[in-house]
């Protein structure tokens, strides 16, 4: 049961979003990733952010790889300053 009133559509979603985030991070992660396929993963990864975003996640988790993490923070904080 969740503590938080999130409206069925809005919730499934941002789970979608995270399901989406996680795919594609785990194929950008992937030493057997092609290079190809890691350019293509990048975007997809990164269009969900906003919704995570909303959600918390950040808040919440860490991103252990450094590079990931790099990335996810160089992006939001750029969508900070865009929107600022």
């Amino acid at each position: 049961m969740s503590l938080l009133p999130i409206p069925t559509l809005i919730h499934a979603a941002r789970n979608d979003a995270l399901a989406e985030f996680l795919a594609h991070a785990r194929l950008m992660l992937d030493p057997a990733t092609p290079e190809s396929a890691r350019r293509d993963a990048e975007p997809r990864l990164l269009a969900q952010l906003p919704a995570l975003q909303a959600l918390g996640v950040f808040e919440l988790f860490v991103i252990r790889d450094p590079a990931l993490r790099a990335l996810v923070q160089d992006e939001l904080l750029a969508c900070r300053t865009h929107a600022a």
